[in-house]
């Protein structure tokens, strides 16, 4: 795959008129536009006016974008030499920053078209690009046929390594060992040049060296990171797979893929594919969430819960760069296991007619490639409380390595539950509570509803001042819940046949 300088070249010797370069490393997009320009000119406007870094003499404070934008429309009005000297762009490159909160105002709207239609056409007094650096991609309709948008690249093991080396040589201090060098190399993925080195700076300054117990400022860092995402989350696990009540097929399946990704280098030259990620679909309240949360915790990475309804955007293109933007973080930070919660509701209306309807087919269609062609060490977790919403194109071999169907527990994960639930609050009454019992009175009860029960009796118990939770408490909270197959009785029925004809695994063991 061709680097961003690359990219960036060959998009400017095309002459695509707006570039819009997606990061908030201004430095280093600037050093990448000036590789790419093949030594043209640069003209930059900031919010502090309008800078020509070849010739200073040129530069103007305080001109506003729309003023600076009409006057490179029209470099010739008035005869004015200086006038068109400053504002010709043949052979220029426009970059503009700080247009955030700009970018939708009309006059400037008007005036990028403009240019834009110059440039495409091929007006020789506008041969030139207009390079838009931006931390987030906001595109205004008008603008969208002549831009094209292109994010920063994070830094690859090798381009870190070379930092850590570069920084140890020039503090005169020695190089982490291996196993450290490799860890810090891991834990830096995903962060941007200047916070690798700001963190390492950091580092030096604590306690003089580089060592493991910077690893934990480095993932605070991350979670900064995806925090101002704000389209993901960083979720803190507490759970593990001992939590989960049944549902042993999917449990051994997962401890399978811990096993690879935790030995992935040697797993891949023994011929084992990457894993991709599960689909775990099937009745709200039966552990599909607490299967993403054991994952996490299993594989021994982060957990990143990303919220499809935080993806959408009132630009156009500004969904499709979001989740982009999201994917690239995932990636970036990876191993990690990335979650996505009611997957179906992220896709409903594919296919439909209306604007809406439109973005959300290319986000599928983003995701969907995404699934297909990934190569990063993200492990995906989607959850789905109904899998008939979702398109068959996702269900297909190759997007999941498997889809289970997680139903309500049997007889011997009911039990379970209840122990874990009675065990995690009062574990000293465990041993007088009659398990058996309770498993008989909740056939066709969901794991959130057995907890749900369990919590009440607890509660029953505080409040009447008994000294102990009891099984006949147990038995009354059962009485006063009713349970998910009453509720959902139809659904369930519709559900379960679904998974049936479509032969998805079992979550748990007959």
């Amino acid at each position: 795959m061709k680097s961003l300088t690359e990219r960036l070249n060959l998009y400017m010797d095309a002459g695509f008129p707006i570039l819009y370069l997606e990061t908030f490393e201004e430095d280093k997009a600037m050093q990448i536009i000036q590789k790419a320009s093949s030594n043209r000119p640069l003209v930059e406007w900031n919010m502090r006016g309008l800078f020509y870094p070849q010739t200073p003499e040129l530069n103007m404070e305080d001109i506003s974008l729309a003023e600076a934008l009409k006057n490179f429309a029209s470099p010739h009005r008035m005869g004015n030499e200086k006038f068109a000297q400053k504002f010709d762009l043949s052979r220029k490159v426009l970059v503009l920053k700080d247009t955030q909160s700009l970018i939708e105002q009309p006059d400037i709207i008007a005036q990028l078209k403009y240019l834009s239609e110059q440039i495409a056409i091929g007006n020789d007094d506008m041969e030139c690009n207009i390079v838009i650096i931006s931390s987030t991609a906001a595109i205004p309709k008008e603008l969208d046929p002549y831009t094209t948008i292109l994010s920063m690249e994070y830094l690859n093991t090798d381009e870190i390594k070379r930092l850590i080396k570069d920084f140890c040589a020039e503090q005169e201090i020695d190089l982490p060992g291996k196993e450290l060098m490799d860890e810090l190399t891991l834990a830096f993925k995903g962060l941007p040049e200047f916070e690798i080195l700001n963190l390492l700076a950091l580092s030096l300054a604590d306690d003089g060296d580089l060592t493991k117990s910077d690893l934990v400022r480095i993932h605070e860092q991350k979670e900064q990171m995806v925090k101002k995402s704000n389209i993901m989350e960083m979720i803190h696990v507490k759970e593990t797979v001992d939590d989960i009540g049944g549902l042993d097929n999917l449990k051994s399946w997962l401890q399978r893929k811990a096993k690879v990704l935790k030995n992935i280098e040697q797993a891949e030259k023994f011929g084992v594919a990457k894993p991709k990620g599960v689909l775990i679909a099937g009745l709200p309240g039966c552990g599909k969430s607490l299967n993403a949360k054991a994952a996490a915790a299993l594989f021994g990475v982060p957990l990143l819960r990303m919220d499809m309804g935080r993806l959408m955007g009132k630009y156009v293109g500004e969904s499709e760069a979001n989740l982009r933007k999201a994917i690239h973080l995932a990636e970036a930070i990876s191993p990690c296991v990335l979650w996505i919660d009611e997957l179906e509701k992220a896709f409903a209306g594919i296919g439909s007619q209306g604007g809406g309807a439109e973005v959300t087919t290319r986000l599928f269609g983003t995701f969907l490639t995404w699934m297909q062609e990934k190569e990063g060490l993200s492990f995906v977790v989607a959850t789905a409380n109904n899998i008939t919403q979702l398109p068959p194109e996702l269900l297909r071999k190759g997007r999941f390595d498997e889809i289970f169907y997680v139903g309500l527990p049997n007889a011997h994960e009911r039990a379970k539950i209840f122990s874990i639930h009675i065990g995690k609050r009062r574990k000293a009454d465990l041993k007088n509570i009659n398990i058996e019992q309770l498993v008989q009175k909740t056939d066709g009860y969901s794991g959130a509803d057995i907890e749900g029960v369990v919590k009440e009796a607890i509660e029953t118990a505080f409040t009447q001042d008994r000294p102990e939770l009891t099984t006949d408490l147990l038995l009354n909270a059962i009485n006063n819940t009713a349970s998910l197959s009453e509720i959902m009785k139809d659904s369930i029925q519709k559900m379960a046949e679904t998974y049936k004809k479509n032969k998805f695994k079992n979550a748990s063991i007959n």
